[in-house]
Parts: C-alpha cells; structure tokens; sequence
C-alpha cells in the first residue's frame, strides 16, 4: 500500500478546511476590477444612502439637505464667484504652509537620526512640541503677527514641521547598517551615503508621511480660517453655519475631500513613479 507524503495530506486538509476567497486573503492583493467595484461603492453606496434617507425619511432640510438640494447650492455658489475664490484662497494657504514645513522638516529629519548626536538633541524637544496642541498656537499667533496671512500659514508650518521630522527620525532608523557599512568600504563618504544611499531608501517613508500630515495641514487651516479670516474654505463653512444654510456647509465639506483626496492620489502616483524599487521589493 503506498503512504502518502504527510505534508501533502496537511495541504490537502488546509485547503479543504480553509479556502480562503479572493476577499479574505490575507497580505494579498485583489484582482483589479473587484477593485474597481469596491472603489467605486465606497463612492456610491453612501450616496444612495444620503439619498434614501433624504427622499423617504422625515428630515428637516436645515439639518439634512437633499443631494438635489447640495447640488443646487454648489450652482449657486460657483455662479456668484465665492467657491472659486474662497478654494484658492484656502489652497494656496496649504500649500505655501506645507510647502515649507516639508522643505525644512525633511532635511532635517533625515540628517538628525543619521547621526544619533543630532537624533539625541533634537529628538527630546520635538517631542515635547509635538503634543502641543496647533490650536492654541492661534492666540499668540495673532497677538504677534495679527490677522492677516502669516498666522494661518505659520500654524500649518507649525502643525506639520515637528510630525513630519519626527516620522522622517522614524524612517531613517530602519535604514539597515549593512548598507551603510557596504557604502563605506565602497570608498563613499558621508554625504554620498546621506544623498545616494540614506535618502533614496527611506523616500518612500516620507512620502507617506507627507500623505498623512496633509490631512493635518487641511485641518489646521480651516481651523485657522474660522477663527480669524476674510475668505475660504473654513470661513464661508462658519459664516453658512450662522444662517442656517445646511447646503452651502455640505458643499465647502465635499469639495475639501475632493481637493483632500485629488492630492492624496498624486502623492500616491509620485510614490509609483519615483520609488518603483520599493513596490517590486514589497
């Protein structure tokens, strides 16, 4: 009588038990138009929910406007000039903010945690900084520099620069020490290894970092903006919450995750692009 191999007979018990579906699969990506749908459900689903409840529940539209009526609103607002205007306002806020907390964080990040000296003097404080709470930077913001630009933009320079030299700290340290070692015996000096070695490896870390701190730069601004500003996403948000207009605030609401989302994507896109080593090595 022939004996059957014992890990043959395990596999085949695994997988008569188990058989994990294309869903559950654990660790493994899906086929990309099951991908497709689910993107587009979590879209749609919501949606037609907001929808359902609008149409057949009993709700008052201050509260609760009806997509038909948010539609008609985002019309009405970009007609008059006030959606373009306040979204170019609050956009070039973001960015000018963020901007320069990522051209002055990064550098500093990546080179602090290459030399623990550096790590060991900054690290301490910017953690200390870090649970301070933007927000209550605003009071003496305005106190120093008034209502104008600068405030708003320097929260946000404040808000994202202490989180993203510490997740770029973070990144550096799971740079192996046998590739540093190699680029040493190689004959490369310190810059070459923080240029050509350090920095290629953990670029997808802070590109990661500045998707998540986005996030943050958005909110801080349109904080900012509903404490003290002229025009914006947050201050049209704040001004429609005085009169009751449910609409114009679901409108400023949905186009923040569209720009929040349309920039999330491109920094996705320029991870692909330019970090093409790291998504064959995962």
């Amino acid at each position: 009588m022939k004996q059957e191999d014992p890990g043959s007979i395990r596999s085949h018990l695994q997988s008569k038990t188990l058989r994990p579906t294309v869903f559950w699969r654990v660790a493994e990506d899906i086929p990309p138009r099951l991908r497709t749908v689910f993107n587009v459900t979590s879209i749609a689903l919501p949606l037609f929910l907001w929808w359902l409840a609008t149409t057949f529940g009993q709700f008052d539209p201050k509260f609760l406007p009806s997509p038909a009526q948010v539609l008609t609103a985002f019309g009405q607002l970009l007609q008059s000039g006030a959606l373009l205007k306040d979204t170019v306002a609050s956009v070039w806020r973001v960015g000018v903010g963020f901007l320069g907390a990522t051209l002055l964080s990064i550098p500093i990040g990546v080179y602090g945690c290459s030399f623990a000296s550096i790590r060991a003097l900054l690290e301490p404080l910017f953690g200390f900084i870090r649970y301070m709470p933007a927000p209550a930077f605003i009071p003496l913001l305005i106190l120093y520099l008034g209502i104008e630009e600068e405030p708003k933009i320097l929260l946000i320079v404040i808000g994202v620069f202490f989180f993203n030299v510490l997740m770029a700290m973070d990144t550096v340290k799971f740079v192996p020490k046998d590739l540093i070692e190699s680029t040493f015996m190689l004959g490369g000096n310190r810059l070459a290894t923080l240029l050509q070695v350090i920095f290629p490896y953990v670029l997808p870390g802070l590109i990661d970092a500045c998707r998540i701190n986005l996030a943050a730069a958005w909110q801080l601004v349109i904080v900012a903006e509903l404490i003290a500003a002229t025009e914006g996403l947050g201050r049209h948000i704040s001004v429609a919450g005085r009169f009751l207009r449910t609409d114009e605030i679901f409108v400023y609401l949905i186009i923040i995750g569209v720009i929040g989302m349309t920039l999330d994507l491109s920094l996705q896109y320029l991870m692909r692009v330019s970090c093409r080593w790291a998504d064959q090595k995962r």
